[in-house]
């Protein structure tokens, strides 16, 4: 499996692959982050995309947070975040979003981040044990609602 920014045309697959790993947590097509969910080319020119590839085949997908990145929500200029940790159904269970998440938090380090931080919905037992394996902690001070209804809750992994 190889980690690699995303091509121009892979994008609707990864707005795909995305849409799909979060259609449990939305509330249907007419929810207005669907649109964002699927909005690949969006996240690729105003972030960076990274897929994990396996011999041609997107397998699961990250959007990056660099500073600068109107993707951010909760990072402060000194940590890093990640958004939309995608993994196509017939791939989990393979290592790609933890892949993924490791690739993310080598891209904070290489930038000289003290942390790394996140958010998610209440909901996402499964992505949570992922970010408890890789050392992430609840930080409930740092949780906020993007919108009437929706409650993020954040983590944070802090660099030794």
């Amino acid at each position: 499996m190889e980690i690699r920014l995303a091509r121009s045309d892979e994008l609707v697959r990864i707005g795909e692959i995305t849409e799909t790993a979060y259609a449990a947590f939305t509330l249907g097509p007419a929810d207005p982050y669907v649109a964002k969910l699927r909005d690949a080319a969006s996240r690729a020119t105003e972030a960076q995309l990274w897929v994990a590839d396996d011999t041609g085949a997107v397998l699961g997908n990250v959007t990056w947070c660099p500073n600068g990145s109107i993707w951010r929500e909760i990072s402060r200029p000194d940590e890093g975040e990640f958004r939309m940790l995608a993994v196509a159904p017939e791939a989990q269970g393979r290592g790609v979003g933890e892949a993924l998440a490791r690739h993310c938090i080598a891209l904070s380090r290489a930038a000289g981040h003290r942390g790394m931080v996140l958010s998610s919905l209440e909901d996402m037992t499964a992505a949570h044990r992922l970010y408890g394996r890789l050392g992430f902690s609840r930080r409930a001070e740092r949780d906020w609602s993007p919108a009437p209804g929706v409650q993020l809750i954040a983590f944070e992994l802090p660099y030794a």
